[in-house]
């Protein structure tokens, strides 16, 4: 019996923002079990907290940190603490977001400076201060949407942040590539998360948009954190020719589909 551990990510080096729950965390958790080291940020006490109960069994190879993306301030202490624990930076995956279902009329500009900074400012700029820490051969992976592209009832605001974001994900791209770094973006469907990726939702809004997700989605469920992070890690350590490039993690939903009825 072979009894020798997985460990394809062994000696690897990842820096995860908005990793202390759902995709981030799914993410994190494969690269440990990988052998990587791991550093996530969040900004929510309690979602730190658990965080740390999570991956307290891979020891010293997991560090949390408590970081607002859309703080300047928090982004240059971000790469302070990295540099000094980490070193290097092979994977660093732009996970932080929010997102609210509002009808065009009840968005306020508070709500919408909010979900810009989060969504845009916070994930430009994390590259900007992080990008000096990745040698040639490291990968940039952005967390968007499929809300990237078309446009849907109550998400005008939060499709036009990752809309934003897909195409600053390309910018990188052909700015990073002569430094060797790929730059790659992983659009997500429903997925099956503590939020459902709504931020501020009641549990019976969750549940009618838990409904909804299963009734559109022409693989008739909602994908799962764990898938993400496949795709997530793919871009990350697989396709060492690909850069610039989308991936929709959708169940086809975003592919035009159209099943018969169940």
């Amino acid at each position: 019996m072979n009894t020798t551990p997985h460990t394809p990510y062994a000696g690897k080096k990842a820096v995860i923002t908005g990793g202390t729950l759902g995709m981030g965390l799914a993410t994190a958790q494969a690269l440990l079990d990988g052998g990587a080291d791991v550093l996530v940020t969040g900004r929510n006490p309690q979602n730190l907290e658990a965080a740390r109960r999570v991956l307290e069994p891979f020891g010293a190879r997991a560090q949390v940190l408590a970081s607002d993306t859309a703080s300047l301030a928090d982004i240059d202490a971000l790469a302070a603490t990295v540099r000094e624990r980490l070193g290097r930076i092979d994977l660093l995956h732009i996970n932080a977001g929010i997102s609210s279902l509002e009808p065009f009329e009840q968005v306020t500009e508070a709500g919408y400076d909010r979900a810009f900074a989060v969504n845009t400012k916070g994930p430009f700029f994390t590259v900007q201060r992080l990008a000096p820490l990745m040698p040639a051969g490291s990968a940039i992976v952005f967390t968007s949407s499929i809300a990237d592209e078309g446009g849907m009832h109550g998400m005008s605001v939060y499709s036009a942040t990752k809309a934003a974001l897909r195409s600053m994900a390309s910018g990188f791209a052909a700015e990073l590539v002569t430094r060797g770094i790929r730059v790659n973006v992983v659009s997500p469907g429903f997925i099956d998360t503590p939020t459902l990726g709504v931020t501020d939702a009641s549990a019976e809004e969750r549940a009618e948009f838990m409904r909804l997700g299963d009734q559109i989605t022409p693989m008739r469920r909602h994908g799962t954190s764990a898938e993400v992070a496949r795709a997530v890690l793919f871009f990350a350590f697989e396709a060492t020719f690909t850069t610039g490039a989308r991936l929709t993690v959708d169940g086809g939903l975003g592919q035009g589909l159209t099943p018969a009825a169940a």
